[in-house]
């Protein structure tokens, strides 16, 4: 698989583990030491939130207070390589929201991420998210 494709890989596993709940696949995501911050729609930043438990925390919050089912599509990816384990990826987020039969864009936003190469298996060391609208179904005014 070629340092993108992985990449790309490492993407979607972070998508597909929060939409499922699957706690443990989604901290694999993460180095132990990484953090993760959040903006939305221009507003104060948020974090960054460091390291395994500070992140797993704000995950599984997040999950707690939704009472539907979120699918996060990420798109457009853009890798650009910084030495032969690190780079930067940034991707575009489409959030859609699942709630009986109706289907909602919740949000639009971009990822921006410092990836790393560690035994073979790429991870997130830094996830900066920025969210175009809030993900709470809650527009600005």
């Amino acid at each position: 698989m070629s340092v993108r494709e992985s990449i790309a890989d490492l993407v979607a596993r972070y998508a597909w583990a929060y939409d499922t709940r699957n706690w443990d696949a989604l901290v694999e995501c993460f180095t132990p030491d990484a953090s993760l911050s959040l903006r939305v729609a221009g507003g104060d930043l948020a974090g960054p939130f460091r390291g395994h438990a500070e992140i797993m925390r704000l995950m599984r919050d997040s999950a707690a207070a939704q009472d539907d089912r979120r699918r996060h599509v990420c798109t457009n990816l853009v890798v650009d390589l910084s030495g032969p384990d690190t780079a930067t990826a940034r991707s575009y987020l489409t959030l859609i929201s699942v709630r009986g039969e109706h289907l909602e864009v919740v949000t639009t936003g971009t990822y921006t991420d410092e990836v790393v190469q560690t035994g073979g298996v790429w991870r997130l060391r830094a996830r900066h998210i920025e969210l175009d609208l809030p993900a709470d179904g809650r527009r600005p005014r």
